[in-house]
């Protein structure tokens, strides 16, 4: 085969331009993306030839152990000298198999099955098919709404969309189209006994009609970047287990120990019904998400008129990408990763208690491997991401945010000069 030519960069730019679609962006593209070359360690390098960046995103949070790692290239070279992919219907494999037992052995007590899917958004749709399913199954079809709080996001597919922030959240345009699910506000940083109170009466009052609640624990991800009290997680399940309602968490984003608990869930000692994961599955390195349930969930199921879950993804299970979570997973538990949290929680607290003077800025959270600066204004995303740019550090501020999560081996120093980029993107932004 004839050695292909590489693109340019101002060839593969107007090519990209004419004919691919980023997320969330309109076509043809109007705003020039970074060129990656290559990444490695917790740099990307651009292919222009300017200097390397720290990445302070951990690729939309799932690169955890950062790019190129030896262990997570080996799994999947390995993997891929016995099989890249079979179907999962009629068949199983090894890898498939491991992964579904560590996430059962590492997730909160009680989770039993797992549901292995394509993308973060699609297991909360299939988590969302499990209650309803599960409430048909038992003559109840009439529990077919969703409670959420407001400030949350849980994907762009279908229902997932629709227990999304219905106001503040991107997806207005599909208002009176989606499902119309029950919102209570967002919940406050700190316990107050009153909003347990409107989460306990919001449930009762629906309880008839409600499948589930379906909530990201702890920390509100892209709706907002907010943090709440674990005490909330624990109202929910005590409200749910009297009005016979599923509990939902949304780990997706919060899971594999970003906010210094393996799962956010443990902040609470709670175990949801349903638990969906996805992001750091991986490290980062191939799409793949999942479903756990406990066995209630299971077998109310399969005592049902039509007894399976009919739900079935071409790719469930890829063994490249079972083969490489099992690495990841293998990896994080291989070490100290709460001290590795720790420490960067530690430095980002250091780095951004300046940006608390900057004008503009109305608040500055950091929890675990997440800094947060929120300003008063929506932030202009150019002159932010030119900023940290400058300060050699790749940053995605969306709204009135200005955040990072970096990898999990982001050393001192270029935790440093994170913080050092997120005030610099707050400043101009």
């Amino acid at each position: 085969m004839p050695e292909r030519a590489p693109l340019g960069v101002p060839e593969l730019l107007e090519l990209d331009r004419r004919h691919v679609w980023h997320p969330y962006g309109p076509m043809p593209g109007r705003a020039e993306p970074l060129v990656v070359e290559s990444a490695s360690g917790v740099r990307l390098r651009p292919a222009d030839g300017s200097d390397d960046l720290v990445d302070g995103m951990s690729s939309w949070w799932s690169a955890i152990h950062g790019y190129r790692h030896p262990v997570l290239d080996e799994a999947v070279r390995e993997q891929l000298g016995r099989m890249s992919h079979v179907m999962f219907g009629g068949l199983t494999h090894e890898p498939a198999v491991r992964l579904a037992k560590h996430l059962v052995d590492m997730s909160p007590e009680g989770l039993e099955h797992v549901f292995l899917a394509d993308s973060g958004s699609v297991s909360v749709e299939v988590a969302v098919k499990m209650c309803l399913q599960y409430w048909r199954s038992l003559g109840r079809p009439a529990k077919q709404r969703l409670l959420t709080w407001r400030g949350g996001y849980h994907g762009d597919t279908w229902q997932p969309m629709s227990v999304c922030d219905p106001e503040g959240g991107m997806h207005g345009l599909w208002s009176g189209v989606l499902p119309r699910q029950v919102f209570v506000d967002a919940p406050p940083v700190e316990f107050e006994e009153a909003y347990a109170d409107l989460l306990r009466e919001t449930i009762e009052r629906h309880a008839h009609e409600l499948a589930a609640v379906v909530v990201e624990p702890v920390v509100q991800g892209a709706g907002g970047m907010r943090f709440h009290s674990p005490g909330y997680l624990r109202v929910l399940r005590e409200a749910c287990d009297a009005h016979g309602v599923l509990l939902v968490f949304d780990e997706i984003a919060t899971g594999f120990g970003r906010t210094g608990a393996l799962f956010a869930a443990e902040h609470a000692a709670v175990t949801p019904d349903v638990m969906c994961v996805g992001k750091a599955l991986t490290g980062g390195y191939l799409t793949m998400a999942a479903t756990l349930c406990t066995s209630r969930v299971a077998d109310g199921i399969s005592r049902g008129e039509v007894p399976v879950l009919a739900h079935g993804p071409t790719f469930m299970g890829n063994p490249l990408a079972a083969a490489v979570a099992c690495a990841s997973i293998e990896l994080l538990l291989g070490q100290d990763w709460q001290a590795e949290v720790k420490r960067i929680e530690s430095g980002l607290r250091d780095g951004l208690a300046a940006a608390a003077e900057i004008p503009g800025v109305r608040d500055v959270r950091v929890l675990g491997a997440i800094g947060v600066v929120q300003l008063d204004h929506p932030v202009d995303m150019a002159a932010a991401t030119r900023a940290a740019v400058r300060e050699g550090v790749w940053l995605r501020p969306f709204r009135d945010l200005v955040y990072t999560m970096p990898p999990y081996v982001t050393d001192d120093a270029d935790v440093a000069r994170i913080a050092r980029a997120v005030c610099a993107a707050a400043r101009e932004g």
